[in-house]
């Protein structure tokens, strides 16, 4: 249907007035709610609050106090966990508030807590344990509690009488909640608690004296202090005092004087824990350094301490770690293993021969392995020694911790040959001591020694000589057979190192000066330098015999005394001396002969020579032919007596010691060159060619023209004699360095060795063609001018003499040759 415009309005209107209709008669309804809601919540208040003063009444007719801690009010990390509410009697409130004179908090709630929180109590088992050790496991645990807390004497006018107050506390949780319920339950339990007893028994001991347990402390001459539950300083004795420098006790509470901070944190700890803490540290105490150990202690209602000196013990502690230092560094420088082993058989120490020894890693020995696992790792390497039961033989070596009395020795041969010296003792800190010696080398050098001893014994058992070797406590040590025969001493005296003195009793018998037995006994048992000096002496025995003997002393300090019996040599030495003495006589005789023999001859020789030169002149007359080989025969014979005697005179004087060159420069060439002249006339009669060979620049020589003229003539003469007609004589020089020769070979028939033996001795001739002076004079006269003569045979036949002679004669002072007489002279 349509609407016109003009019926809008009302249409507009009719619903406005229908929409206010309806909006009214909503808010009556609503109305009508709201005033029931009201109502029923006006009730509900009413019978909460009722209800909530019917809890409080119930609350407040409890014996003790209600403390009350919701779950957001909790302060874990406090001590005291917050403020709680208070709930109780006021009677049971005012009892308890008696237990917070040493409390900090203004809150009589907070108050009391800290008066009890540190009060003795015991849980139901028995326990010791404090209400603030039970309330804070009951905060962070849930663990419930109940507590019977000793508190204060109860007041009595008679002294004797007065009884110690006794409070429960039970803690529970509800909920977020933390509930502790405390109640005064003094009479119930000063007539059925086991505690009773044991509180008044120590009452009582202190009630009879209770001023002498005070008056200990107070001469103690450690500090000593006691601190309240909440930390405060509450006494302190006069130890105390001089170590913190405070004038009184009174000053000290009031300013709160602490020995150190952590010393006062040590006690809260204490108390807070409730256990005893035992700690030490240094501080300074009279201006000294000192090392202190505190101990603290929970007490009823606080916490006691004192504070004990140990720096001396602490010094020796440190001593005693660098004695252990230096100990371990020492036995780190030994060379024989070392292992120690403690008292849980755990390897404690080991030093670096040990592991080189048994090439074990470091990281194994430094995890301390046990001993049976350091065994069965060297047996997984094969370095044990080889054992038919190894279980048996660990089980031996590790009971050595149970029962060890002494030093056990044992000896290892291990597979790569070494062998091992094993020392076990116990240790003196627990457990066993182990020491590894290698003993290779030394059983080697025993070995060798024992053979060199051996060797030694036998070499002297051969010697003729008696030797015996004394040590320097005068022990004998070693002898030989020849010690004991010659000394005719009974085997069994020699051995088990007899003394020097036994020994020298049986030696008296034949040898009775015991001077010289004491003079030996002080080089055997002195030991200064003067008195450990070789020396030696003679013996003449009893038995006739003659023994020289000498001390000499040994590298080891040992004295070696030998025997020789020269009997038999003192015969032949006097035999000798005897013999020697003969022919010095002969030689005398020798000489002063020759000398007056030859005096004798020369004048009668100068006549007869005068007389035959004289008729050899024919001045009176002519001489036949057959008268003229006469007067020669007589001349020759003549000059040959002549040179004879002339010889004889110069070996006199040589062998008398007075002879004496006359050193000259000569040129050596021309010497030879004029000797081998003038014997040429000789050759040609003797039909024998003389010639002279020099080889190279002879130079100048030093010596006695004439006696080196003498000796060329003579061994010319010599080699003439010798050389059959036709044959040959060469007289060669030369120069060597030093030293100039001179060689005169010939070409006879030469001589045998026995011949050329004595070639040169005096008065000896091979072929009786002359009195055997030229060579002997030749030899004397080389060594005068100290040079040599030697002879061999020609090898193209004949002999060669040569002299070597020094280009500087080296003359000395020789004393008269002493010789036997030749045969010449005795025929």
């Amino acid at each position: 249907m349509a609407v016109s415009g003009e019926n809008v309005p009302f249409i507009i209107a009719g619903g406005a007035a229908a929409l206010s209709l309806a909006s009214l008669l909503w808010a009556l309804r609503v109305s009508d709610g709201a005033r029931g809601a009201a109502r029923k919540f006006r009730d509900r208040s009413s019978a909460l609050e009722s209800e909530l003063a019917e809890q409080r009444s119930v609350l407040a007719a409890h014996p003790g106090v209600v403390l009350v801690w919701q779950g957001d009010d909790i302060d874990v990390d406090s001590d005291d966990l917050g403020a709680p509410q208070l709930h109780g009697s006021r009677a049971a409130l005012a009892a308890l508030l008696r237990y917070t004179d040493d409390a900090v908090s203004a809150d009589p709630a907070v108050a009391i807590l800290e008066g009890l929180a540190d009060l003795e109590a015991r849980d139901a088992g028995g326990n010791d344990v404090t209400l603030r050790i039970a309330l804070r496991e009951l905060v962070e645990n849930g663990t419930q509690f109940s507590l019977t807390i000793s508190g204060r004497e109860l007041s009595s006018p008679d002294t004797a009488k007065r009884k110690r107050a006794f409070l429960e506390a039970d803690g529970r949780t509800a909920g977020a909640r933390v509930i502790v319920w405390i109640t005064d339950s003094t009479i119930r339990h000063l007539e059925s608690s086991h505690l009773l007893s044991r509180v008044e028994e120590t009452q009582r001991m202190i009630a009879r004296d209770p001023h002498s347990f005070v008056d200990m402390l107070d001469r103690s001459p450690f500090p000593a202090w006691r601190m309240s539950g909440v930390g405060k300083l509450q006494w302190a004795n006069p130890a105390y005092l001089r170590a913190v420098e405070a004038e009184s006790l009174e000053k000290a509470l009031d300013r709160q004087v602490m020995l150190d901070a952590l010393a006062a944190e040590q006690t809260r700890k204490t108390i807070a824990e409730g256990r005893e803490i035992d700690e030490t540290r240094h501080m300074v105490i009279d201006g000294e350094r000192r090392a202190m150990r505190i101990l603290s202690f929970p007490l009823s209602g606080g916490a006691g301490a004192m504070a004990l000196d140990v720096s001396a013990q602490e010094d020796a502690r440190e001593e005693l770690a660098r004695h252990v230092k230096a100990h371990d560094e020492t036995l780190n420088h030994v060379a024989d293993g070392v292992a120690i082993f403690g008292p849980d058989r755990k390897l404690s120490f080991y030093n670096r021969a040990f592991a080189q020894m048994w090439g074990l890693e470091e990281g194994f020995l430094l995890e301390k392995p046990t001993h049976g696992q350091l065994l069965d790792r060297l047996r997984e390497q094969r370095k044990l020694p080889a054992r038919e039961d190894y279980a048996a033989w660990r089980a031996d070596e590790l009971s050595y911790y149970l029962d060890i009395s002494g030093i056990e020795e044992d000896t290892w041969s291990l597979p790569n040959g070494d062998t091992l010296s094993v020392t076990r003792q116990r240790h003196p800190m627990g457990g066993l001591l182990l020491l590894f010696k290698d003993i290779t080398s030394e059983l080697d050098l025993k070995t060798r020694f024992n053979a060199l001893i051996k060797t030694q014994s036998a070499t002297l058992d051969s010697l003729h000589e008696a030797c015996a070797v004394f040590s320097g406590d005068a022990r004998l040590r070693l002898s030989n057979r020849a010690f004991e025969r010659l000394w005719n001493l009974d085997p069994a005296l020699l051995q088990n190192d007899p003394d020097y003195g036994d020994l020298i009793e049986a030696c008296v018998p034949l040898f009775h000066d015991r001077v010289i037995w004491d003079e030996i006994r002080r080089h055997i048992t002195d030991p200064t330098d003067q008195a450990r000096q070789p020396t030696a002496g003679e013996m003449r025995r009893s038995d006739g015999s003659i023994l020289t003997y000498l001390t000499h002393p040994l590298p080891d300090g040992n004295t070696l005394i030998a025997f020789a019996d020269v009997t038999a040599t003192r015969r032949v030495e006097s035999a000798l001396r005897e013999r020697a003495e003969a022919f010095e006589a002969a030689d005398r005789l020798k000489t002063e002969f020759v000398q007056n023999v030859s005096y004798q001859l020369r004048s009668p020789l100068t006549t007869i020579l005068g007389y035959a030169e004289f008729l050899q002149s024919q001045r009176h007359g002519d001489l036949s032919e057959r008268q003229a080989d006469y007067v020669n025969a007589i001349l020759q014979a003549s000059d040959h007596l002549s040179k004879l005697i002339e010889n004889i005179l110069d070996l006199a004087l040589i062998e008398a010691g007075r002879m004496d060159l006359d050193l000259a420069d000569l040129d050596f060439a021309d010497l030879v060159d004029e000797g081998v002249e003038m014997v040429v006339s000789k050759a040609e009669d003797t039909e024998v060619t003389v010639r002279s060979q020099i080889e190279g620049d002879l130079g100048i020589i030093r010596a006695d023209e004439g006696r080196l003229r003498q000796v060329l003539f003579n061994l010319v003469s010599n080699a003439l004699r010798f050389s059959e007609p036709g044959g040959e004589v060469v007289v060669s020089a030369k120069r060597v360095g030093e030293m100039a020769t001179l060689s005169v070979t010939d070409s006879g028939k030469g001589m045998d060795a026995e011949r050329r033996a004595t070639s040169f001795d005096s008065f000896t001739s091979g072929d009786q063609r002359g009195a055997g002076l030229g060579l002997a004079l030749v030899h004397r006269f080389i060594d005068l001018h100290g040079g040599n003569v030697g002879i061999k045979d020609n090898p193209d036949g004949g002999t060669i003499v040569t002299c070597w002679l020094p280009v500087e004669a080296q003359v000395e002072t020789r004393p008269p040759e002493v010789s036997a007489p030749g045969p010449g002279l005795q025929a």
